[in-house]
């Protein structure tokens, strides 16, 4: 039998989650690798290290394969190297190799807020989440407002300002390419 806790202890206490310990924590070196991304749900990054970790084996074992089977390791190698570059993970579709070091920062660097930063839509991660928080960034037709969006290498030719955006009209006018059309609206 445990005794009731005190109300100093209860007021330490109340911000600790006792029954699911490993969620609300977390070691160091994780928090920076969070902070530096700008991740903003820790199940986002557990998804990324999941995900990676799902990667790695499969390069591994289609890398053992023995030469009986040489057809079928080039087809789903290639396969493989073909999908994660189409996701924008590996930047080069030569070897396995690329893939068994595969890492969760490789997905982190293709989330929406990083890829505005690499375009030169924001100055920084911070920025570049509080404007796709905000709904000011589109991504082909649809408002993204969701940071945690993977954007694949065919879709990043199409990230742009939303029509309706105060920052559009702040780089437009900028740029001196504001519409007349614009004005009157």
């Amino acid at each position: 039998m445990v005794r009731k806790l005190k109300y100093h202890e209860q007021k330490l206490l109340r911000r600790l989650d006792l029954v699911n310990w490993e969620a609300s924590g977390g070691n160091l070196a994780e928090v920076r690798a969070l902070r530096r991304s700008r991740v903003g749900r820790r199940e986002d990054s557990v998804q990324y290290k999941a995900l990676a970790r799902a990667v790695r084996p499969l390069a591994r074992r289609l890398r053992d394969l023995g030469p009986a089977s040489a057809a079928f390791r080039a087809r789903c190698a290639a396969a493989l190297l073909e999908k994660l570059h189409g996701l924008g993970l590996v930047n080069s579709r030569q070897s396995l190799a690329v893939c068994e070091s595969l890492s969760a920062s490789a997905f982190c660097r293709r989330r929406l807020p990083c890829l505005l930063v690499k375009l030169r839509m924001a100055q920084n991660l911070r920025h570049a989440v509080t404007f796709v928080e905000q709904g000011h960034v589109r991504v082909g037709p649809e408002v993204v407002t969701d940071p945690a969006l993977l954007v694949p290498r065919a879709v990043e030719d199409f990230i742009t300002w939303v029509d309706a955006s105060r920052l559009r009209q702040k780089v437009l006018d900028y740029n001196q390419e504001r519409d007349d059309f614009d004005l009157a609206a």
